[in-house]
């Protein structure tokens, strides 16, 4: 049967140039504790911010016609569609209008609350709403579009070995000021080497990045896929 640290699924693995030991078994553990904390955190923050919420709904609807949410299918783990929530911050049907699903940062479809919401990346908030739903997790790889996935390598695909995430190793280290492949990158980095510490490091990170609205676009004003 091997010894009783083989049987448990240890391992030594290479990184930066040096092993370490890993067991499969704590990462199964740290994978359960993960999921309660989403689950946990996820219930605490809507109660919370329940009276923000009805308040930023009422700015959307006083400054245009339409729903106070925004809904859009996106792809999750194992490659399932599930649908994701945002507040609205353009006009009623901006998907079909202007530069479709690219989003220029002084795009005209953008409403007077929408600017003030994605400035600070507050249109984002409804997806605790999707963490409670187990659709998505407070850290993971962001959400990718079907016709995203239907293109990935099979080094791409392990993102969707995880649950996608509200922030995420590519969200605190540069966003949409990085490449589409850096991004890749980074995401699979995370994957390959997730922990419960890893994860408590993006979420201290993730406010910091917001208040500093850095990366909301690339370097050529434009945001892709709702991002």
């Amino acid at each position: 049967m091997g010894p009783p640290l083989r049987r448990w699924g240890c391992k030594w693995f290479a990184q930066n140039n040096q092993y370490h030991w890993r067991c499969e078994m704590e990462r199964d553990v740290g994978k359960i504790f993960k999921n309660v904390i989403d689950i946990t955190a996820a219930a605490v923050f809507l109660v919370m911010l329940c009276p923000f919420f009805l308040i930023i709904a009422i700015l959307i609807k006083l400054d245009s016609k339409g729903p106070v949410f925004f809904t859009f299918t996106r792809v999750g783990k194992g490659g399932k569609d599930f649908t994701a929530y945002k507040f609205r911050s353009m006009v009623q049907g901006a998907s079909n209008m202007g530069a479709g699903i690219a989003i220029e940062k002084d795009d005209s479809r953008i409403t007077r609350a929408g600017k003030f919401l994605r400035a600070w990346s507050l249109d984002e908030l409804p997806q605790v709403i999707n963490v409670l739903k187990r659709d998505m997790s407070l850290v993971g790889p962001r959400p990718a579009l079907r016709h995203q996935v239907e293109k990935y390598s099979e080094f791409e695909k392990k993102r969707l070995l995880v649950k996608p995430g509200i922030t995420g190793w590519a969200q605190v280290n540069g966003r949409n000021l990085i490449s589409w492949r850096e991004r890749i990158k980074l995401d699979v980095w995370y994957i390959e080497n997730w922990s419960l510490w890893l994860d408590a490091k993006i979420l201290v990170r993730t406010p910091l990045v917001v208040l500093s609205r850095k990366g909301l676009y690339d370097e050529g004003g434009v945001v892709k896929d709702y991002e």
